[in-house]
């Protein structure tokens, strides 16, 4: 593992300690302490981050989802921009048909991300967890563990698929009850797969098709002031 700096290298040897070869380093120190484990390693292992002493990881700041879908994959040759995001909203595909062609399969697309703080000892750290399969995405819910699990748990479930098993209510947090796919996948379509209205003859939202077209939206600055008139600029 790289080269840790401080309190965080004596944090990694307590890490080591107790989680053994259960905790795999995730070497970018420049964001900090992190460790994969497996999903059949994982509520274990969050026990032994909360209640071991030197460890106390009481608190569960964030959860997030990640979808590994095309990643590392750059959509254009470029040396001084963003090399992926712009071609997505331009060949998107025709409404809710889903989005561009995928240039790439990751082995493990969906993972976890688990963002934990101790109170006691002002230490953070991360923890990763790849789901084992794609079509149906699962891990344990952290719930038990960690009660602030319960809405990001929810949140990741919304917007990423990720079935938590063990949480008592897994419903939809963001979107509405009805509402189709997941919209953080990365082979989501940009203007969705419906939209929705109210419609004042029923008393009610109504879904329907899509009816806008795929679009480009670049933003595009038109500077109209003294510095632009021709009869200003240098000959």
């Amino acid at each position: 593992m790289a080269e840790l700096s401080g309190k965080y290298s004596s944090l990694a040897e307590a890490v080591s300690a107790q989680l053994g070869e259960r905790a795999r380093p995730l070497n970018r120190p420049d964001l900090g302490l992190g460790y994969e484990v497996e999903p059949a390693d994982l509520l274990d292992c969050c026990r032994v981050l909360r209640d071991s002493e030197g460890l106390a990881f009481d608190m569960l700041m964030d959860l997030c989802g990640v979808d590994y879908l095309s990643y590392g994959q750059d959509e254009w040759d470029t040396s001084s921009a963003t090399s992926t995001g712009f071609s997505r909203g331009v060949s998107g595909g025709q409404p809710g048909e889903g989005a561009a062609e995928v240039l790439y399969q990751p082995v493990r697309r969906f993972a976890v991300v688990y963002h934990l703080l101790s109170i006691t000892h002002n230490h953070r750290l991360r923890l990763k967890v790849f789901c084992e399969e794609e079509q149906r995405p699962m891990l344990d819910s952290v719930i038990d563990i960690w009660a602030s699990a319960d809405w990001f748990e929810r949140e990741a479930f919304d917007l990423y698929g990720i079935v938590f098993r063990g949480h008592p209510d897994l419903r939809r947090l963001l979107t509405d009850y009805g509402f189709i796919g997941h919209p953080f996948r990365k082979d989501f379509p940009l203007i969705g797969n419906v939209e929705m209205r109210y419609d004042p003859e029923k008393g009610r939202v109504v879904y329907e098709p899509v009816s806008i077209e795929p679009r480009t939206l670049v933003p595009k600055t038109i500077r109209d002031d003294n510095r632009y008139k021709p009869d200003l600029k240098d000959g």
